[in-house]
C-alpha cells in the first residue's frame, strides 16, 4: 500500500504540470486583461501608459515564458500576489478555504446522509409507491439550477416572504461579537442554512439515483438470495451482504464529489454573499485576475487528485480482497 501511494503521489505531480499548463495558458488567452478592465473607464489613460502597467503587472511576456516565470515562483511556496486583490494569493487562500471548506463538508456529510438510506430505501421497495416518490424527487433536485433554487429559497424564507432566515452574508452586521461563542456559532448557522440546502438538494439526486441503481444490481446477485435462503433477516441481508458491495462504486462518486463542491461554492457563495474562494474566484475571472484564478483553479486540481486517492485508498477498506501493490 505504501508503494502504490508513492507512486500515485509521484504521478500526481506529472498531473499537475499538465494541467497547470493548460490553465495558465487558457487564463492568459483571455479576450481582456486585467489592466485593459480596470482601466476601462479612464479615457484618459494612453497606450503607453497601459503598457507600463502589463509589465508591471508581467502580462506582457509570451505565454510560455510567463509560465516557467509562475511554475519558478509557485515551486519556491509563492503563488503571486492577486492583481484585483492587492494581496498574496497564499495569503488568501489560506485567511478563506476555511469558510468554503466548511460548507462543502458540511454538505457533503448531509448529502451522503440523505442519499444512500433513501437509495437503500428506493431499491428494497422497487416499484411501490415509496420508490416512486423518491425518484421523483431525486429527479426535481438534479433538474433544478441551482441559481434558480436559490432565488426561490431566498423569496420564501427572505426578508419577502416569511423572513425567518438571512439571504446573504456569514454574521448579523448590527451584532458585534467579541471572540468565539455559542451566539456567534448559532448566527452562522442560521446564515448557512439556505446555502447549504442549495447545495444539498441539488446535489442530492444523483447520489441517490446511483446508490439505488448499483443497490438493486447487488439485490438480484447469488448470494443475497443464498443468505435470504438460508433464513437470514431482511436487515442483515441489506446491512451486511448488500450494502457493503454497494460502497464499491459509491466510494469512487464520493471521491469526485469534494472537488465539485468547492468548484460550486463559485455561484452559491455569489449568490448568498458569502466570502469565500468561490465568491472570490467569481470577481477574480470578472477582473482576469491571472494570479488568483491559478491558485483558485490549481486548488481544485489537487483537491481531484487528493478525492481519488482517497477513493482508492477506501476500495481496500470496504473490499478486503483488493490488494495494491
Amino acid at each position: 500500500m505504501k508503494q502504490y501511494i508513492i507512486k500515485r503521489v509521484m504521478i500526481s505531480f506529472i498531473v499537475l504540470i499538465g494541467v497547470s499548463i493548460m490553465l495558465f495558458s487558457i487564463t492568459r488567452l483571455m479576450p481582456s486583461d486585467f489592466v485593459d478592465l480596470s482601466t476601462a473607464n479612464n479615457l484618459k489613460i494612453t497606450e503607453e501608459q497601459k503598457e507600463h502597467l502589463r509589465e508591471l503587472y508581467g502580462l506582457n511576456t509570451g505565454i510560455v515564458e510567463g509560465y516557467f516565470s509562475w511554475l519558478g515562483n509557485v515551486l519556491r511556496g509563492n503563488l503571486g500576489v492577486s492583481l484585483y486583490y492587492k494581496r498574496p494569493v497564499t495569503e488568501l487562500i489560506k485567511e478563506y478555504a476555511p469558510v468554503t471548506f466548511s460548507v462543502a463538508i458540511i454538505a457533503l456529510i448531509l448529502e451522503l446522509l440523505i442519499a444512500i438510506p433513501l437509495g437503500i430505501l428506493a431499491a428494497t421497495k422497487q416499484y411501490t409507491k415509496v420508490d416512486y416518490m423518491i425518484t421523483t424527487i431525486a429527479f426535481m433536485g438534479i433538474s433544478l439550477p441551482i441559481f434558480f433554487f436559490a432565488v426561490i429559497l431566498k423569496r420564501i424564507f427572505g426578508p419577502l416572504g416569511l423572513n425567518i432566515l438571512p439571504v446573504a452574508g456569514m454574521l448579523n452586521a448590527r451584532v458585534t461579537y467579541t471572540g468565539f461563542s455559542f451566539a456567534k456559532l448559532m448566527d452562522y448557522g442560521r446564515h448557512l442554512i439556505l446555502p447549504i440546502s442549495c447545495f444539498v438538494i441539488t446535489s442530492v439526486g444523483g447520489l441517490l439515483r446511483y446508490t439505488r441503481t448499483n443497490m438493486l444490481e447487488v439485490l438480484n446477485s447469488d448470494y443475497v438470495r443464498t443468505a435470504r435462503a438460508k433464513g437470514l433477516p431482511e436487515k442483515k441481508v441489506i446491512g451486511k451482504h448488500a450494502f457493503r458491495n454497494t460502497l464499491i462504486p459509491i466510494v469512487t462518486m464520493v471521491g469526485g464529489m469534494l472537488p465539485g463542491l468547492f468548484s460550486g461554492a463559485a455561484i452559491t457563495e455569489g449568490l448568498f454573499s458569502i466570502e469565500g474562494l468561490g465568491q472570490m474566484a467569481l470577481t477574480a475571472s470578472y477582473q482576469a485576475d491571472i494570479p488568483y484564478l491559478m491558485g483558485f483553479n490549481m486548488f481544485l486540481a489537487v483537491m481531484t487528485l487528493i478525492g481519488t486517492l482517497l477513493s482508492d485508498i477506501l476500495y481496500a477498506v470496504v473490499d478486503p480482497r483488493i490488494r495494491y501493490s
